[in-house]
């Protein structure tokens, strides 16, 4: 059974860093595309980031510079670093698995199994 469970979310002041993890189960992460997804109130989800199986990865414009996706197969887990954060990245943070990269794949709907979330609020 796919299950995907985010952690790290947190409330940090404008500048600040997390560090987001995704802990996957019933699959391996190294032989499928994650991505990272937020959805802010009152706004559509939206992609963030991605890495393929092949370790290639792929940034939101807002984000590019600042954010950092990696994979850690021995753990099965991916993560999302994101440093300078601004009040603009305030969201729930979702991670998400689907078979194939696309080049639309900042779009929710080419991804298959999601996580339950994890809040991110950047405020002073």
């Amino acid at each position: 059974q796919v299950q995907l469970v985010e952690s790290g979310g947190d409330l940090v002041q404008p500048g600040g860093s997390l560090r987001l993890s995704c802990a996957a189960s019933g699959f391996t992460v190294d032989g499928f595309v994650i991505g990272w997804f937020r959805q802010a109130p009152g706004k559509k989800r939206e992609g963030v980031s991605c890495i393929s199986s092949h370790g290639t990865t792929f940034y939101a414009d807002a984000v590019k510079g600042r954010f950092t996706i990696s994979r850690d197969n021995a753990r099965n887990t991916v993560y999302l670093q994101m440093n300078n954060l601004k009040p603009d990245d305030t969201a729930v943070y979702y991670c998400a698995q689907t078979f194939a990269y696309t080049s639309r794949w900042y779009d929710p709907y080419y991804w298959h199994y999601w996580g339950q979330g994890t809040q991110v609020a950047v405020s002073s």
